[in-house]
């Protein structure tokens, strides 16, 4: 099977415009993530997409694949059907632009399931939620899932939520629930991401800003793999310094 790795680049940022370009250690950001999703053993291409001609110059600059798109996409998603549409593949893997430091092995976690059955048709990462700040807020997308690690339900809410645990208490009984983070890390069958665009907004999905709930008001099983490495996303320029610091300390290890 091949596996393509898409990762949608925009300039336009309501928080950080230009964010794809800020400079981490002399390279831009785009290029961090591009080569550390190139590492990932499971990923046979790597492919950057985007609709603006200053991040596609940089990623030709440093020698790595892009492609030009429409700039009226609303999702990521659409932007991804876009490129899955143009090329051959089995799998497309949605790597987000603005998480520098993605351990390849994340990328290798959640593309396995999708290899090795063929059923499934979606596939996504979760990480263990350590903090009860993390675990109360509606910035942290929590999910639970059945024991077939199946997706039953992704939330901004803090779930599974604790009937039987006083909030002086949980702190100390945070590790009971079990709770976990979502990582937004996608892997997708090409045919089922080509239909995915087309399926009409539902009410959870729309509730929640939580785009992945559309393909399971749909019936859509969505696998999820635990991983135990952590994620660093760019949001703000004061994002940009404290991922700088930890690269720094990870090339002194």
């Amino acid at each position: 099977m091949k596996v393509t790795a898409v990762i949608p680049a925009r300039y336009a940022s309501t928080r950080f415009p230009g964010k794809p370009l800020a400079e981490i250690l002399g390279k831009p950001m785009i290029e961090h993530v591009y080569r550390r999703t190139v590492a990932a053993q499971t990923v046979d291409r790597v492919i950057v997409a985007t609709d603006d001609q200053r991040i596609f110059a940089a990623v030709q600059a440093f020698g790595g694949e892009v492609v030009m798109t429409r700039d009226d996409h609303p999702s990521g998603t659409d932007r991804l059907a876009e490129v899955a549409a143009a090329i051959e593949t089995d799998l497309i893997v949605n790597v987000q632009g603005d998480e520098p430091l993605i351990a390849p092995q994340m990328i290798d976690e959640a593309v396995s399931p999708l290899l090795n059955d063929a059923a499934l048709k979606m596939g996504t990462l979760c990480s263990c939620i350590e903090t009860v700040a993390d675990y109360l807020s509606s910035n942290v997308v929590k999910l639970v899932a059945d024991r077939h690690n199946h997706a039953l339900y992704f939330s901004r809410a803090p779930i599974p939520h604790p009937r039987d645990i006083p909030a002086s208490e949980l702190p100390a009984r945070l590790a009971e629930l079990d709770a976990k983070r979502h990582i937004g890390l996608y892997v997708y069958r090409r045919d089922f991401l080509l239909q995915y665009p087309h399926l009409p907004q539902t009410p959870l999905e729309m509730l929640e800003s939580l785009e992945q709930l559309r393909a399971m008001e749909n019936g859509i099983k969505i696998y999820v793999a635990t991983t135990e490495f952590d994620c660093h996303g760019v949001d703000t320029p004061d994002d940009l310094l404290r991922v700088e610091a930890l690269m720094r300390r990870e090339m002194l290890r």
